[in-house]
């Protein structure tokens, strides 16, 4: 089985053959409307923004001591991966470059109401910069059930993607039924001997190209160059009830009554926006 590429696909195509039935895309030309496109290079960074920083599994580093890792990164010793910079507040100078953020196509997005910002409920949009060897730690499914869109603005990325339907053979953790307990990359097929059956899907996302990460779709990424990319989520009609869900297990761990108040404080925006978003996807 392949990915799904479309250069020229329109908005109610891509909801009708992919949001709606859940899946995975690559657009090849969508990002041409952002003026980040072309734009955003190791050096380009390292000339503009070189002391903004960002911390590391406990480390601040700066922009250049991060380009600079990363291109010194090797798959036998991989700079950490990932290292992420959240835009909006430590390059908020980057939002203009990347106008439309929905590049058309990710709409609507309830996660741009101001009101969800109280909640961190995956509203953030994520500079993700890598190297060769660079791999994401663990195969995944997004939080909250949120839809991903990752942009690929330099380098190239090897992804991972599952269909729908598969959990059992990937092994989710009970403690964290997220994430997944085996390691793709490295697979121990005698402790986890249903893997064999899944059907992972390989494909490589290059510079300017979009992939569409359904809600509840596990996935991972490898990367193969140095690479950046623009990442973020959205929530609509099409996936707050799996959204509320989430809500409601991650702040009971906490304690019930911090659950009951985020989760009437989530409804209720989501009602909000629901009112509010004449377009929403059913």
């Amino acid at each position: 089985m392949d990915i799904i590429r479309r250069d020229n696909i329109t908005y109610e195509e891509f909801i009708e053959e992919h949001y709606k039935p859940g899946i995975p895309l690559v657009f090849t030309k969508a990002a041409k409307v952002w003026k980040a496109n072309g734009l955003f290079t190791p050096d380009w960074f390292r000339e503009n923004y070189p002391d903004r920083k960002t911390d590391v599994r406990g480390t601040t580093y700066t922009m250049k001591q991060i380009m600079d890792m990363v291109e010194a990164s090797t798959e036998d010793k991989p700079a950490p991966y990932p290292m992420i910079f959240d835009i909006p507040s430590t390059i908020p100078e980057l939002m203009p470059l990347l106008d439309p953020l929905d590049l058309n196509y990710a709409s609507p997005n309830w996660l741009r109401n101001k009101m969800f910002n109280i909640g961190k409920w995956g509203g953030a949009i994520e500079m993700f910069v890598g190297g060769p060897g660079g791999r994401f730690p663990y195969m995944h499914i997004d939080y909250y059930h949120l839809n991903a869109w990752i942009t690929q603005l330099y380098g190239e990325k090897r992804f991972t993607v599952f269909p729908r339907g598969q959990e059992e053979m990937l092994y989710p953790r009970p403690d964290d039924p997220w994430r997944s307990e085996l390691n793709i990359f490295e697979p121990d097929y005698e402790k986890y001997p249903k893997f064999k059956d899944a059907t992972p899907i390989h494909f490589v996302v290059g510079p300017g190209e979009t992939l569409f990460i359904p809600f509840g779709t596990w996935h991972s990424a490898y990367s193969l160059t140095p690479t950046i990319s623009v990442a973020f989520d959205t929530l609509n009609n099409k996936n707050h009830k799996e959204f509320m869900k989430d809500v409601w297990t991650f702040k009971s761990r906490d304690s019930k009554a911090k659950a009951v108040a985020m989760y009437s404080y989530a409804w209720l925006v989501t009602q909000i926006s629901k009112m509010t978003d004449k377009s929403s996807v059913k």
